[in-house]
């Protein structure tokens, strides 16, 4: 999917490097797009729940990307309408039966 930005954007973005602000411009682009998702935690859940209900971020990742415990992004998805497949809910079990070892070895 190429898409075409503005002559404007296009020159910045020149400039960044040029300038020696970054390395590259997906550099730029990259710590660009980090802060503006840091901003808009919202935006982060709602990009996350899409890459997971594509299939390109498992659940565990999507909720460690998203920043949110496991209950908060099923509920997350839930309210998107986004169904959990099997072979994630296996996953889940899977990160649950993890924890559950890490927590007793810690309680030792």
């Amino acid at each position: 999917m190429a898409s075409r930005l503005s002559p404007e954007l296009e020159e910045e973005l020149v400039i960044v490097t040029e300038a020696g602000l970054y390395q590259s411009r997906e550099a730029f682009l990259t710590d660009a797009v980090n802060t503006f998702l840091a901003a808009r935690p919202d935006l982060k859940e709602e990009i996350a729940c899409r890459l997971y209900e594509k299939g390109i971020f498992s659940i565990g990742r999507a909720t460690e990307w998203a920043g949110l415990s496991i209950e908060a992004f099923k509920e997350s998805l839930y309210r998107r309408g986004i169904p959990r497949s099997s072979s994630n809910l296996e996953e889940t079990e899977a990160m649950a039966r993890r924890s559950l070892e890490v927590a007793r070895r810690t309680a030792l």
